[in-house]
């Protein structure tokens, strides 16, 4: 028996009609929620990093004053993001995503080894060119972290002081 030309399309049409049905009918009944965000072991590293590099000058200098500096300021990275909308969280969640993934860091950023080994001078560099970037999407990525950084920076008390900011006023507290 001979498959003519016809009979064949007509075949293909209708298979290609039915799989684009199934797919609408699994789509319409497995939509995938987003989940919030979460800062694992490589995301803080890779903000372990970061942090200090943004807040280059204005950390304290006493190791141990600077490194529970650097951590309340991870932690307030991670409060602000888990309050923005659970899509910015996505998103974010993917540039972080990008971040400890190690051919996508050595080709972004730079950074051969891992955020823990990273050298600061490194880090500052790859900011830097991403604020500068001719790529949007990268210096959008740089607006983020920036804002994160200096965002939880500065919303704790202890970094007020160094720019003069008195506190909320009392009446209001």
């Amino acid at each position: 028996m001979e498959t003519k030309r016809r009979s064949f399309l007509k075949a293909g049409a209708l298979g290609a009609l039915v799989l684009a049905a199934g797919g609408g009918i699994y789509r319409a009944v497995h939509t995938p929620r987003p989940r919030r965000f979460v800062l694992d072991g490589e995301a803080r590293a890779a903000l372990g990093a970061i942090v200090p590099a943004m807040l280059d000058g204005a950390l304290p200098t006493e190791p141990a004053e600077r490194k529970a500096a650097i951590d309340s300021t991870i932690a307030g990275v991670h409060t602000a993001i888990s309050h923005l909308p659970l899509p910015v969280q996505k998103e974010v969640q993917d540039l972080f995503g990008l971040l400890t993934l190690a051919p996508a860091r050595r080709l972004l950023t730079g950074v051969s080894n891992g955020w823990e080994q990273a050298d600061p001078k490194e880090v500052s560099a790859f900011l830097q060119d991403w604020r500068l970037h001719r790529f949007a999407l990268l210096r959008t990525a740089y607006g983020a972290l920036h804002d994160l950084s200096l965002g939880a920076w500065y919303a704790q008390p202890a970094s007020w002081a160094a720019i003069g900011y008195p506190g909320p006023m009392k009446e209001l507290s």
